[in-house]
């Protein structure tokens, strides 16, 4: 929480107007771990600043020393879920450049043990969407389309080589988006079956292959 915390900081150094790092990284993560509990708990939109305040621990005036709104708080969230997935994704191996298969693997299994790591943050991201400004929205719809990019590209790739049977590329990375998220979205029900983090990485991974027509010359994931 902390790590990401100071890269929100990095982010808003103009706006945010603690200055001492150390002080703004620790109560940026008070604020953020608040409002992530009580946006699941009963809605971003549903929460007020007051709440957030008795919550965290914080005044009003804390408060707004680092934001001037609500909207602003959401806008520093959403951020950093785009940015990491920006970060993380936007950066193969470089020996995956030339093996659409691997890389595809590594572009879900990577999805899924980010959306794990930062599973409040992903939740929140999704959950709230509806209810974003559009600049939000709009920044929500552009990280997705990044993602299905992404997945889009290295399955072109492995059409272009031989190694995938694709029809339609777009909407197939399209449909493969969906898998990544329930992951996070309806993580219960997978906790509940025993579902660990791995397993479904490997099952969709599986699944996907499979559904791509993966050449047996390749080896499939077991």
């Amino acid at each position: 929480m902390e790590a990401l915390c100071a890269r929100i900081l990095e982010r808003h150094a103009a706006t945010i107007r603690v200055k001492k790092p150390a002080v703004a990284i620790a109560n940026l993560a008070r604020i953020v771990e608040t409002t992530l509990t009580l946006a699941n708990r009963k809605g971003f939109h549903s929460m007020s600043l007051r709440d957030l305040a008795e919550q965290s621990g914080l005044s009003m005036g804390a408060l707004y020393a680092y934001f001037d709104g609500k909207e602003t708080l959401l806008m520093m969230i959403l951020g950093q879920v785009v940015g990491a997935v920006e970060e993380v994704l936007g950066r193969p191996p470089a020996e995956l450049a030339e093996e659409p298969a691997g890389r595809l693997r590594w572009l879900l299994e990577t999805h899924l043990f980010l959306t794990e790591t930062m599973h409040p943050w992903f939740v929140f991201a999704y959950m709230e969407a509806k209810a974003f400004p559009k600049e939000g929205r709009d920044l929500a719809v552009t990280s997705e389309m990044m993602t299905e990019g992404m997945i889009a590209d290295a399955l072109a790739d492995g059409v272009a080589r031989g190694l995938f049977s694709v029809p339609d590329v777009a909407m197939t990375a399209a449909l493969i988006k969906p898998m990544l998220q329930d992951w996070y979205v309806k993580r219960a029900k997978h906790r509940r079956r025993g579902v660990t983090p791995e397993l479904y990485a490997r099952s969709v991974i599986a699944f996907v292959e499979a559904a791509v027509g993966l050449r047996a010359a390749y080896p499939a994931t077991t």
